[in-house]
């Protein structure tokens, strides 16, 4: 799977075999009538490209669907794309747990796992963790693990173009880990490894929420909330990678942490704690009157965060996810301040992904990576400048 290049002598044919390939990838079986018709190619043209993709092992046959007949002759040859040719896998590594799913070349999702892990578990651990989840997932599926063609990988932190893990506050041992280095080892293909925030947005626009927008905000809340972007379509990591730490905004003058805000309590919540940060919402909803203030004085914090990422970025969209997400009562909070805050008001929304976002994106960044092989496409959502 070569990469066109303008110092190829064979580009014409590169890319020619890049159209025929990517209509049959969009359109199921079609003939060889049906792909010169589609493309503009010559059927000699067409007919060179097909039988260079087959021999490749990218394309084959179809069986003739039962009882297609023609007036005259056998049925009429047809085509498809292998995307069992090859494998991609998403995983998602957080405080709590480690996810996997895999697809195939096409990107639709025939496998899945998760397991458990301990918020103070250390790097090793961790990584251990996800490589027993990879193994069940691939294993369970049955496909072959140098049939995977690239990994993505979705992880909290500040996460620079070769994979490390610049700061990452959130998990024990982080912060300066070789984490596509470390993964690499474990894979004969490209690992490309994401902010989790980001992943998450990427998701979003790719399966979720935001399928019709191009200029998004998704905000992964939680104790020390995180929020990926998209503008004009295509992902922003700032200058250094560390775009939309909005978790880091109480630092600017505001002295009371948010997990100081949500405690009812003098001390603290560990900012890694899911099920006390879920009883404090749950007594809210029973009526339990200092979680009710704690859960607005931390509503409020988050409004401010998300406000000031909208009144720089002008989203049309802001999606809000993490375990915020099962929630009632964020949005309606969240819409209002905006509405006092910005100039012009974004759409607010929950996550349609749920658990499976973070995982979800790391599966589109090594699509957009194979797809770039494929296909030649320029300036995916995921590309890094």
């Amino acid at each position: 799977m070569g990469r066109l290049t303008g110092g190829d002598p064979s580009l014409l044919r590169r890319i020619n075999s890049a159209v025929v390939l990517h209509s049959l990838r969009g359109a199921g079986s079609l003939t060889l009538t049906d792909l010169t018709r589609v493309t503009g190619l010559s059927r000699p043209t067409v007919e060179g490209v097909v039988e260079g993709l087959m021999e490749a092992g990218l394309v084959v046959e179809s069986a003739p669907e039962e009882g297609e007949t023609r007036k005259q002759g056998r049925p009429a040859r047809k085509f498809r794309f292998r995307a069992e040719a090859g494998h991609l896998l998403g995983i998602e590594i957080g405080p709590h747990r480690v996810a996997a799913i895999l697809s195939g070349l096409d990107g639709r999702i025939i496998g899945a796992g998760s397991r458990e892990v301990s918020e103070t578990a250390e790097a090793d651990e961790r990584l251990e963790r996800v490589r027993v989840v990879v193994a069940d997932v691939l294993r369970r599926a049955g496909v072959a693990r140098n049939s995977l063609r690239a990994v993505g990988v979705g992880s909290p932190g500040i996460v620079e173009a070769d994979g490390t893990v610049r700061l990452g506050t959130a998990l024990p041992g982080w912060t300066g880990l070789p984490l596509g280095e470390r993964l690499g080892r474990s894979f004969r293909c490209p690992v490309l490894v994401e902010n989790d925030a980001n992943a998450a947005a990427v998701a979003e626009q790719w399966k979720g929420a935001a399928t019709d927008s191009d200029d998004i905000v998704f905000v992964l809340a939680g104790l020390s909330p995180g929020a990926g972007s998209l503008i004009g379509g295509r992902l922003h990591r700032g200058f250094g990678g560390a775009a939309g730490e909005i978790g880091a905004l109480h630092l600017l003058g505001r002295g009371v942490t948010p997990e100081k805000l949500l405690s009812t309590t003098d001390e603290p919540l560990h900012p890694l704690d899911e099920h006390a940060v879920a009883k404090v919402f749950a007594l809210a909803k029973e009526g339990d009157a200092g979680a009710q203030e704690a859960v607005e004085r931390f509503t409020r914090r988050l409004v401010h965060d998300v406000a000031a990422l909208v009144l720089a970025l002008d989203p049309e969209l802001v999606v809000i996810g993490g375990w915020a997400a099962g929630l009632d009562g964020v949005l309606d909070p969240l819409r209002d301040e905006l509405s006092r805050f910005c100039l012009r008001p974004p759409r607010v929304t929950l996550s349609l992904l749920g658990e499976a976002v973070v995982a979800t994106g790391a599966l589109r960044l090594a699509l957009d990576h194979v797809e770039e092989q494929l296909f030649a496409v320029e300036g995916t959502v995921t590309a890094r400048r």
